[in-house]
């Protein structure tokens, strides 16, 4: 009934790429599957011939979202997905997360994202709570009410506090959507924009309040890079901009910052990465 790909953003050697892919493979609704890269090498390369998937290089400029926006339109106009998610190299997905959201949409008239509850892996062990996840389930309390997945107030209300959506476990549903998702200037809040770019938009936010994937954390995060150089201090302030007055929007930023250290691992953890490349398409 529907025509889903799966796009895995791979960049460098990241050693989660391959139980990612797995956990895709491994869904119990089969789906397409595409390797994008913009840094391609054997490692992805041979990851990719390993489990049969198309392996599409970015040729373009490169960068977390010229990547998701290229994966977006491989999978889109290449492989006439109707409904793409784009999968983040160290995240792993429960079997039954496709199964989830095509059961999600049944009745939809014009659904835009869908998107679950996730649990944290950290240091190799799943989290399923903590003070954030708790935050962020209390946040999309309303859209557990299916007669408010419609509602511009209600899902603007939502992201004028913060962004609760986890970034990878989100379906898109591309017949209802711009061409191009995420904008080319954000490092920390690229999702929390499109999110708010998307919330202007008539149809659903469907949300699955249940575990459907597992999100890494880890040092080597762009989350964490732009913590520690304080840009992502700065796009939430813009971001709160869009919902609020500049004032209340300060005051927001200065709370909602201290969330920020969610996104850390102990210390001793930081120092066995901390001479570690950034691995920009985890943590977010």
């Amino acid at each position: 009934m529907y025509k889903h790909t799966f796009v895995v953003c791979a960049y460098k050697e990241s050693p989660y790429l391959e139980d990612c892919i797995v956990s895709l493979t491994n869904q119990t609704v089969k789906s397409k599957v595409i390797i994008v890269t913009s840094t391609p090498n054997l490692y992805i390369k041979n990851m990719a011939e390993k489990y049969n998937l198309p392996y599409l290089v970015n040729e373009g400029q490169g960068g977390i979202t010229q990547d998701w926006n290229f994966g977006y339109w491989c999978a889109r106009e290449k492989y006439h997905g109707d409904y793409i998610t784009i999968a983040h190299q160290d995240d792993i997905y429960e079997k039954g997360y496709l199964a989830a959201v095509f059961q999600s949409i049944k009745g939809m008239e014009r659904p835009l994202i869908i998107f679950g509850d996730y649990y944290e892996i950290r240091n190799g062990k799943r989290v399923r709570n903590n003070k954030l996840l708790c935050i962020k389930r209390l946040m999309l309390m309303p859209l557990r009410i299916q007669a408010l997945w419609g509602s511009r107030w209600i899902r603007r209300r939502i992201l004028s506090f913060g962004s609760p959506i986890c970034c990878p476990s989100v379906t898109y549903a591309a017949n209802n959507l711009p061409d191009v998702i995420f904008e080319n200037r954000y490092r920390a809040c690229e999702d929390w924009e499109a999110w708010e770019k998307l919330s202007r938009l008539k149809g659903e936010f469907v949300y699955i309040p249940k575990l459907i994937m597992g999100h890494r954390i880890h040092a080597d995060s762009e989350t964490t890079a732009a913590i520690g150089g304080h840009k992502r201090t700065d796009e939430e302030l813009e971001m709160f901009c869009k919902f609020w007055p500049k004032w209340f929007a300060r005051a927001l930023t200065k709370q909602y910052s201290k969330g920020q250290q969610s996104n850390q691992l102990d210390e001793t953890a930081k120092k066995r990465q901390g001479n570690e490349k950034t691995n920009y398409y985890s943590g977010i």
